[in-house]
């Protein structure tokens, strides 16, 4: 969005309360984003009353009238629109909020019926922005899975894939300013696989097969996979990941639950049974990589039983971090109408139980690494870098940032590693 406003002659301002114009782009998972998003708006008219405020993502595509409504909201965007928002504002900055109107102008909205979109939606990305040096490549985008907590679907649409020469393209232009590139997707392990799309040469396209191409037709240093479906970790791309340096270690597989009749309430399309077998492949073939997960705490009909079913199944399986979640109703969603309502306080005590199980597993893991090396790569301000298998590391001394760098590991962190300082191993 920034580089597709650059184009039209915008420059990005310093801050929010300097900007003549602010984009919020939200997420609508839980209700507290939801809160969160009504917080910033608010925030924003008192740092800045006379910006203009666009609210566009995932929020602005459910509920578009009801952000419209709000005060001092200027433009709804929802991401049928997403990709339009440069040609938005050049032509409706004269139309919105006319003189004298205040911040009580009701927005203007651009949000259609994403169900309908069976184009792949989204701008090139052509840097990294802010003080990242690691750019996010989304080669995916929607779900056609019918999860009951989730209301991702409704405001993502179905499946959607990018072209393999456009992905291509793009990771070789990025490679000329960046060691590694992140490839993401709503639901990234599906990529190629809605009806019509073919792999270059005919036969079927699979994420492994565009992974391959990217390592064989860019000279990009590293790929790193986000979020992908358990299931969709075949063995040929876990094969492909232990034997390729240029892939990360770094293995990311939504479980939500180790509990099959939580599972099977989910709509989840696995068994923990399936899920161990994924994991326990990856941990075989990769002895270092990082495992993370994202599990759910309190779901609709959760019983202390069940819980402990699952907890007992996630303390077994080799993760190294969790992303753990507390359930949140979501209107709209199947399971925001299941009986069974999990007290509050109780979610959040299983989230904390959760919780202190990762921080555990993490620990153990980050030990691992003291006295051995690992190549990361180092991030804006060059005194941090992040390594192959997703571990902060504090670096002894300043290094350029985006370069990929060997270091030997010294100690803990509160929550990453250490680099070893040769100045205090040096003979006396």
């Amino acid at each position: 969005m920034e580089a597709a406003l650059a184009g039209q002659g915008h420059t990005p301002a310093g801050s929010a309360r300097a900007a003549e114009l602010v984009i919020l782009n939200t997420c609508t998972v839980t209700s507290a984003a939801d809160g969160d998003v009504h917080q910033a708006i608010r925030r924003l008219r008192r740092e800045n009353p006379a910006a203009r405020v666009m609210v566009t993502g995932c929020y602005a595509q459910r509920s578009p009238e009801e952000l419209a409504a709000l005060p001092g909201v200027d433009w709804v965007v929802g991401n049928s629109h997403k990709t339009e928002i440069a040609e938005i504002v050049a032509r409706e900055w004269d139309t919105v909020r006319p003189s004298g109107a205040g911040i009580d102008f009701h927005g203007l909205v651009h949000a259609g019926d994403i169900g309908a979109q069976t184009a792949f939606l989204s701008a090139p990305v052509q840097d990294a922005a802010g003080d990242r040096t690691r750019p996010n490549l989304k080669i995916q985008d929607g779900c056609n899975n019918l999860c009951t907590f989730c209301i991702i679907p409704s405001v993502r649409g179905h499946s959607r894939s990018a072209a393999a020469e456009d992905a291509a393209g793009q990771v070789r232009a990025l490679a000329t300013h960046y060691r590694e590139v992140v490839l993401s997707g709503i639901n990234l392990g599906r990529w190629g696989r809605e009806r019509g799309f073919a792999a270059p040469g005919g036969g079927p396209a699979r994420l492994a097969g565009l992974v391959r191409r990217l390592l064989d037709e860019t000279p990009i240093e590293r790929l790193r996979l986000s979020s992908i479906e358990p299931m969709d970790f075949s063995d040929d791309l876990l094969r492909m990941m232990a034997a390729e340096p240029r892939l990360a270690a770094h293995v990311h597989a939504p479980l939500q639950s180790g509990c099959d009749a939580t599972l099977k309430r989910m709509k989840r399309r696995y068994r923990a049974r399936h899920y161990a077998t994924r994991v326990e492949t990856a941990r075989a073939w990769m002895p270092d990589a990082a495992i993370g997960a994202d599990v759910m705490a309190g779901f609709p009909g959760e019983t202390d039983a069940e819980f402990e079913e699952s907890r007992r199944f996630i303390e077994a399986m080799p993760f190294t971090y969790l992303h753990v979640f507390t359930y949140s109703e979501r209107p709209g969603t199947p399971a925001g109408t299941y009986p069974g309502a999990v007290p509050v306080r109780v979610r959040k005590e299983r989230n904390a139980v959760l919780r202190e199980l990762a921080a555990a597993k993490n620990v153990a893991f980050r030990q691992r690494f003291v006295g051995r090396k690992v190549s990361a790569v180092t991030l804006e301000g060059g005194l941090s870098a992040l390594s192959t298998n997703y571990l902060k590391v504090e670096l002894a001394r300043p290094r350029p940032a985006n370069h990929l760098v060997s270091v030997r590991i010294g100690g803990l962190t509160a929550a990453g590693l250490r680099e070893e300082n040769p100045l205090a191993v040096l003979p006396s």
